[in-house]
């Protein structure tokens, strides 16, 4: 299980895992947050642990969480939120921009959230998943592209806008084979949900 070497007392989870159990993104989880308390030393354990992002849990009890990647600190993130859920099998956590409420279904984890907590992202739509493939790298300017076409991979965030501008729920295929799934809700949150496993426990 553990393909991973992280310190103790921090989790690797793989989040939007496929329907056999396989791939997924990976995410850190610092279980005690107090014991790095300030944003710079959270940046560098973020940092020295390589994953796209890290959630440090500051009240287990309450859900409050904290989420960064090794450049910055984000308000709002898809994939380290469905996992947090999964881990802290709570049915609300705490963010800065609000209260994200997460449940249960089956081998499911679904967290609602409203899309404008997501970081700002480009839109492209491509004709087929094979164009974004064949993409050389992201684009010059400034801000985050995300590049989709029907069968595209996807983060959780992006999926999150992506079905907040189709306006429909969305069974996404990300990368070699895993899975996120969204429901838009009337009243413009947005589910998204997916299998979450423990890879490592430190």
């Amino acid at each position: 299980m553990n393909d991973y070497d992280v310190p103790r007392g921090i989790d690797v989870l793989r989040v939007f895992c496929g329907p056999d159990g396989r791939y997924g993104n990976a995410l850190g989880v610092v279980r005690d947050g107090s014991g790095h308390p300030d944003e710079a030393s959270r940046q560098r354990l973020t940092r020295q642990l390589g994953f796209s992002e890290t959630v440090f849990v500051d009240d287990p009890e309450r859900g409050r969480v904290d989420i960064h990647t090794p450049g910055l600190r984000l308000p709002f993130a898809g994939h380290p939120l469905v996992g947090a859920a999964w881990l802290l099998d709570l049915e609300i956590l705490e963010l800065a921009v609000g209260d994200v409420f997460a449940r249960q279904d089956g081998e499911f984890t679904w967290i609602t959230a409203r899309p404008e907590w997501a970081p700002p992202r480009t839109l492209q739509q491509y004709a087929s998943a094979a164009e974004v493939e064949a993409l050389p790298g992201p684009p010059p300017g400034e801000g985050w592209l995300y590049a989709w076409a029907w069968e595209d991979e996807a983060t959780g965030a992006a999926a999150m806008l992506l079905s907040a501008h189709l306006g429909r729920a969305l069974n996404i295929t990300q990368g070699r084979g895993s899975q996120i799934l969204t429901a838009p809700a009337p009243d413009g949150t947005v589910e998204v949900g997916g299998r979450v496993l423990m890879a490592a426990r430190g």
